[in-house]
């Protein structure tokens, strides 16, 4: 005859082995762990170096350094005291055992029970009573060399004595690296919103004049802007796909072009007509920079090169092959290196513009390069990707720091001479970055403007203006968006949240 088994609830079953469990372990609830010996000599090693460090600079009792400056073996068997004839101001500490240092367990080893002679309380007693404060001092003086001769005396003997021979103990001290604070940089606000692009809005350039500004987009056209009142100056149509890329020279009344249907187009903007074109490129072309003093004009493509282009006779110069996938991105400048290259490869080349070759390949980025910027007073640039932005050093490509935060597919970057870094990404998120400490001081996410999808928020290209007032993006809502500083913010209104963490760069 079998017997049912009562079913609990699994409520029930756990709440009792809930219980069994504490039954079982409740005799031993309140006992503390026994302590390792090995690792209390560490911690106490440890805490020595974190908390008296600072301290050991400090002058040493004489008593201190007749210790210290013997060999740490003979230390530990010496048993004489120092006469207090020999110093007047000598402390009798009692007779009763006591620990060698503040925090040290008193044990066999550790205890010390020496008693002064006669002679010594005698001359003692005439001497009292010394001042509070010397007291304080040197009794201070004294447990710092006595926990030293206890926890690691051997290693620590030989600063020591360095240090009573004259020489310095900062040699030894190294500098804990710091966080510098980031300047107080006004938050920028949308200014004015230009539409009139039938496409995707994918590139930006401004006349060295700043009266007016060009834009390339989707929509296969040009527009000339008046940058004071946003109003159209002028369309120029001539390509027959995206516009990916403008240029105006501060040379020649000339405006550069490129786009996806593979062609480079000089146009004159005193006649308004194309009057060059260069070819050579066998697929898209992406970007156009000109250099600022000689009169040639660099190119990259999806074919992976880039081109180096005579203004004025439409030569191919020199065909900059290197990169394994689409070079997105190219700029040129004056010193060495002139032209700097980034690619869907994730890799950045600085070239050498005369032998038309590879002077250095950065490979730290772990995605495409879709945009480089370049400092206009210091000597370094910025590039950006969808894993981070990164700051170099010229010449060589040193790298300074990363720019971490902005988790989304960079498209392009802009920076001015006041250490504003602004970053505008496919989501069409927007973050502004002080240049020198890389610290996150705004994030915008401006609304799309109406009548268009919430995912046609992207930014494709930013650019400030000459006199670095205005900030114009071009934007995936078809529209050209126009910030600039507010003018009634304040470091009280607008404070830096700003709080020093460990030191965080990395290496690459």
């Amino acid at each position: 005859m079998t017997e049912d088994v009562q079913k609990h609830s699994v409520h029930t079953l756990v709440f009792r082995s809930l219980k069994r469990t504490h039954d079982m372990f409740v005799s031993d609830h309140a006992k503390s762990v026994a302590q390792d010996d090995e690792s209390f000599k560490i911690k106490m090693g440890v805490k020595l170096k974190t908390e008296y460090g600072a301290v050991l600079h400090m002058p040493v009792l004489k008593e201190g350094k007749d210790r210290v400056s013997q060999h740490p073996a003979l230390m530990q068997s010496q048993q004489s005291y120092t006469q207090p004839g020999d110093d007047p101001e000598y402390i009798i500490t009692g007779t009763h055992p006591y620990p060698s240092g503040p925090g040290v367990a008193l044990t066999a080893e550790t205890k010390l029970h020496r008693n002064p002679s006669e002679a010594g309380v005698h001359s003692v007693a005439l001497a009292l009573p010394p001042s509070q404060a010397r007291q304080d001092a040197n009794r201070t003086a004294a447990s710092v060399v006595d926990i030293h001769r206890h926890v690691g005396g051997a290693e620590r003997s030989g600063a020591l004595s360095l240090m009573e021979g004259g020489g310095t103990r900062n040699s030894l001290v190294r500098k804990a690296p710091t966080m510098p604070k980031p300047q107080w940089h006004p938050p920028w606000k949308l200014f004015r919103v230009i539409s009139g692009h039938l496409g995707w809005v994918r590139s930006i350039a401004v006349e060295p004049g700043n009266q007016w500004f060009v834009t390339g987009s989707a929509d296969r056209t040009i527009k000339i802007w008046d940058l004071a009142s946003g109003k159209l100056k002028l369309s120029l149509t001539g390509h027959i796909s995206t516009v990916r890329g403008v240029a105006v020279s501060n040379r020649s009344p000339y405006l550069f072009s490129c786009g996806e249907d593979k062609q480079v187009k000089c146009w004159d903007l005193e006649y308004n007509k194309v009057i060059r074109h260069y070819h050579g490129h066998l697929s898209a072309v992406y970007d156009v920079d000109l250099h600022p003093t000689i009169d040639v004009l660099v190119t990259c493509s999806r074919d992976a090169t880039a081109r180096v282009w005579d203004i004025r006779t439409k030569a191919n110069v020199h065909t900059l092959t290197g990169h394994t996938n689409t070079v997105a991105t190219v700029r040129c400048q004056a010193a060495e290196p002139q032209i700097i290259t980034g690619s869907h490869d994730s890799t950045i080349r600085l070239w050498d513009l005369i032998a038309g070759k590879t002077r250095a390949t950065l490979t730290n980025h772990k995605k495409s390069v879709r945009s480089i910027v370049l400092h206009p007073t210091q000597y370094t640039f910025a590039s950006g990707s969808a894993d981070n932005i990164k700051q170099w050093m010229f010449p060589d490509g040193n790298f300074i720091q990363n720019l971490s935060g902005h988790n989304a597919i960079i498209n392009t970057l802009a920076v001015n001479s006041d250490g504003v870094l602004v970053s505008g990404a496919d989501n069409g998120t927007i973050h502004l970055w002080d240049w020198r400490t890389g610290y996150n001081f705004q994030r915008i996410h401006a609304a799309v403007q109406p009548g268009s999808l919430d995912s046609e928020s992207g930014i494709f290209a930013c650019m400030f203006d000459h006199s670095e007032s205005r900030l114009i993006t071009a934007e995936a809502d078809k529209t050209i968006k126009v910030y600039k500083e507010d003018d009634s913010a304040t470091e009280e209104s607008h404070p830096i949240n700003w709080k020093p963490e460990i030191l965080k760069r990395k290496r690459y």
